[in-house]
C-alpha cells in the first residue's frame, strides 16, 4: 500500500486500485475508517476505504467472515442496516435472550415465517438476530426446517457468533459453545422441543 498524494493505492488480483485516502475526521459522518461495523445479512465487518464512483461517494467495508468486500453509498448506509457493534450489554442481554422461549404464531406456514425472521434479520439488532436463532433452533428440535430456513437459521446463528466474539474478546468456537450452552439447556427442560 503506497500512498500518493490524498490517494491509497492497492495492488488486487494485479491491478492497481485506487482510493481517495481520508482520515476519520474527513468523514464528518458516523462510519469512520478503520471502525469495526456489522452489516446485515452479511455479518461483521470494518470500513476499509471511501471510494467516489459515479460521482457518488461509497464505504468499502471488508466482511471478515468471508473476505468480501461490500460497497455502500456513504449517504444511506444507516439505512441499509450498517451499524457499529453492539455494546457488551447488549451483547450479553442477546445471548441471554436464548434461554427464553419466544413465543410466535404457529399457524404461519414455514413461508410466512420465513418472511418475518428475515425481516428480524435485516433490522440487524443483535437482539433480533438472537431471536432468529432462538426460534429457528427450537423449531429445528421439533421438526426439520425447510431448506430456506435451515440456511436462515445458519447466517443468523453466523452473525450472532461472529459479533458477539468480537465484542467479548472471545474465538468464534468459544463464542459457539457459549451460545449452545445456553440454548441446550432449554431443549433438555421441554422434552416436546426434542
Amino acid at each position: 500500500m503506497a500512498k500518493k498524494k490524498n490517494n491509497i493505492v492497492f495492488l488486487i488480483f494485479g491491478k492497481a486500485r485506487y482510493y481517495k485516502y481520508m482520515d476519520s475526521t474527513d468523514l464528518g459522518r458516523k462510519f469512520n475508517i478503520g471502525d469495526t461495523v456489522v452489516y446485515p445479512t452479511q455479518g461483521v465487518g470494518y470500513v476499509l476505504s471511501t471510494e467516489t464512483r459515479r460521482e457518488r461517494e461509497y464505504l468499502r467495508i471488508r466482511i471478515t467472515g468471508s473476505a468480501m468486500d461490500v460497497l455502500l453509498p456513504i449517504d444511506n448506509a444507516e439505512s441499509l442496516g450498517l451499524r457499529h457493534l453492539a455494546s457488551r450489554k447488549e451483547t450479553e442481554e442477546a445471548i441471554d435472550s436464548l434461554s427464553k422461549t419466544l413465543h410466535y404464531n404457529s399457524s404461519l406456514d414455514w413461508k410466512s415465517r420465513l418472511v418475518v425472521n428475515q425481516d428480524l434479520v435485516k433490522e440487524g439488532s443483535l437482539r433480533n438476530v438472537a431471536d432468529v436463532v432462538n426460534i429457528l433452533y427450537r423449531r429445528s428440535k421439533q421438526k426439520e426446517l425447510p431448506a430456506l430456513e435451515r440456511k436462515l437459521y445458519e447466517s443468523a446463528l453466523s452473525m450472532l457468533v461472529d459479533e458477539s466474539a468480537s465484542v467479548l474478546g472471545l474465538s468464534v468456537e468459544e463464542m459457539k459453545k457459549r451460545i449452545f450452552s445456553v440454548l441446550e439447556p432449554i431443549c433438555k427442560e421441554y422434552p416436546h422441543l426434542q
